[in-house]
């Protein structure tokens, strides 16, 4: 043994388990209490507790994982973000055969019950979604050793969060149309299929913004983790790329 053997340590965190009991309320227990054992007070509930402990605990992770006390971020944070996306794309697969199945199989579609969906409003929020790829990667130069300016990343990354939440916006507007024309999720098999769709990628939309929130705040102080941003911005561009298949199979097919 030399002078110069590191000493081991282990890294632990307790985050991980809170967003996963966060998730257990505010998904699998909300759902059950609300469509199988018709509670909706208790789904609330549910989603009262989960929620919160959702975002507060992806923040206090984010947190941790962007401060590095223990330097392990930059051997794993951008090659992990691969194989999470993996795992996320074989869940919006899932939604995806369903759907298939079901429309292949359909005698008559769209099913009795279902409104004429305007194709406009996806066609407006694929380039705003677009746009927002291109704005993070503006952000992502403005850190490139030989430009750097972290003004500027501070600038393109805001607008990209801007673009964002204009596309949830735009989205939660589109529901409340549709609920206001009778359309629900219980309406037929379309309605239950197009609601868990787009809410599932609104959901991950939702979270790419707060993964840029995390991102932003440290760097208003001077704090920017580089490796940290190209994840996120992985991750941002992967919520771009279903994009297209929700719109394409929902709205054109």
């Amino acid at each position: 043994m030399n002078g110069h053997a590191h000493e081991m340590k282990w890294h632990t965190s307790y985050w991980p388990l809170l967003v996963s009991v966060g998730i257990l309320f505010l998904l699998p227990l909300a759902f059950g209490f609300y469509f199988v054992y018709h509670k909706p007070l208790a789904a609330v509930m549910c989603m009262g507790v989960g929620a919160p402990l959702v975002l507060i605990s992806i923040v206090g992770w984010v947190r941790e994982g962007m401060e590095d006390e223990h330097g392990i971020g930059m051997g794993l944070s951008l090659w992990a973000m691969p194989f999470f996306i993996l795992a996320e794309a074989m869940l919006f697969v899932g939604f995806f055969v369903a759907y298939w199945v079901t429309r292949l199989t359909a005698p008559v579609w769209p099913p009795a019950g279902t409104p004429e969906i305007s194709v406009a409003v996806p066609v407006i929020m694929t380039i705003i979604l677009v746009a927002s790829s291109f704005t993070i990667h503006m952000a992502e130069t403005h850190l490139e050793e030989e430009r750097y300016n972290r003004s500027g990343f501070i600038f393109w990354l805001m607008v990209t969060m801007v673009l964002g939440a204009t596309f949830l916006g735009i989205s939660i507007f589109e529901w409340t149309e549709l609920y206001h024309e009778g359309f629900f999720f219980s309406t037929n098999v379309f309605s239950s299929s197009f609601f868990s769709i787009t809410g599932f990628h609104g959901s991950h939309v939702l979270v790419g913004l707060a993964l840029f929130l995390c991102i932003l705040l440290p760097a208003l102080s001077g704090k920017v983790n580089d490796t940290f941003v190209k994840s996120a911005s992985v991750y941002w561009h992967f919520v771009d790329i279903v994009w297209f298949f929700v719109v394409s199979q929902l709205y054109f097919w």
